[in-house]
């Protein structure tokens, strides 16, 4: 309990350097505890696809139906994870484009989705309690802004060539008009282009933010353990540290449901901000969809993607 109470809070979140380049500045780092964090997260990505897609793997004809069955209660939950991603939240927005970018996506989300729950592992305290202080791995990554960073600046090279391929260069140039009259662009082009820029910040700084305040409420409350044993005795300090466990027991469930909302999140921003730049082809597949209609006079075609 005293090595999870840390003294400071913050160095729950905080990423070590790991091994330096002799400079001094922002390159001074050249591997630190997050870099190598991603890596472990990245591999048991893969490694659990990997496994569940083996489990997804049809089975003989002498099993029945149960060879369109997933073996195995992870690879079932994911593939249901997966599907209701694809054509609950994805097809909606993307219609005909959601196989163009699925594969994106459900790994945009699982990574941050397994980022998130690493992190609430206590794996850097473990390796402390045992006496290893030099820690590879451990805290959670996606509390380092420059993490968040990364992934939505990917998302924002995604976004913006997505819309000149689906727009055409004019066409996307155009779109910073917002379709108003022209003695109104001097307004809107700048607004618009400021937006551009704006939606991949607020995917970074929205998990980010979420993640470090979580993590360091937790922190702080458990860190009146060791205050209450240190400073009240034995008999006063172990009350105060039963009610500052029982108060984060509460916060640590919530964290855990905030750990798969931000992931989620993050992906169908990420969803909506690709579609917003392709409203125009939504729109013709839809008139494209009337004209093919053929049921009775006056009754309206069934919604596209709905």
């Amino acid at each position: 309990m005293f090595t999870i109470a840390a003294d400071n809070p913050v160095a729950h979140v905080v990423d070590v350097p790991l091994v330096r380049t002799g400079q001094t500045g922002p390159l001074s780092t050249l591997i630190s505890m997050h870099m190598l964090t991603m890596v472990f997260v990245a591999a048991l990505v893969i490694a659990t696809m990997v496994h569940v897609s083996r489990a997804m793997q049809r089975g003989q004809a002498a099993d029945g139906p149960g060879r369109y069955v997933a073996k195995g209660r992870l690879a079932q939950m994911i593939e249901a994870v997966c599907v209701y991603l694809r054509e609950e939240i994805v097809r909606p927005q993307l219609g005909g484009a959601t196989d163009r970018f699925i594969g994106y996506l459900w790994a945009l989300f699982f990574f941050i989705l397994f980022s998130n729950l690493l992190g609430l592992v206590p794996i850097l305290d473990v390796q402390h309690l045992l006496g290893i202080h030099w820690t590879p791995i451990g805290g959670t990554v996606t509390s380092n802004i420059a993490v968040t960073a990364a992934l939505a600046l990917i998302a924002f090279v995604i976004i913006q060539v997505n819309g000149i391929r689906s727009l055409g260069l004019v066409e996307y140039l155009k779109h910073y008009t917002a379709g108003a009259p022209a003695y109104l662009w001097p307004l809107m082009i700048p607004v618009e282009i400021m937006g551009t820029f704006i939606k991949p910040f607020a995917l970074a700084v929205r998990l980010f933010a979420n993640m470090v305040a979580g993590h360091t409420l937790i922190a702080t409350l458990l860190m009146f353990t060791k205050m209450g044993l240190e400073g009240a005795g034995l008999v006063a300090g172990g009350g105060i540290s039963a009610v500052a466990v029982l108060a984060a027991l509460p916060l640590m469930m919530l964290e855990i449901l905030v750990a798969f909302i931000q992931a989620f999140i993050f992906m169908i921003l990420t969803t909506v901000f690709i579609a917003q730049l392709m409203h125009h082809e939504h729109h013709d597949e839809a008139h494209e969809h009337e004209d093919k209609w053929a049921g009775p006079p006056g009754e309206e075609s069934p919604a596209v993607f709905g």
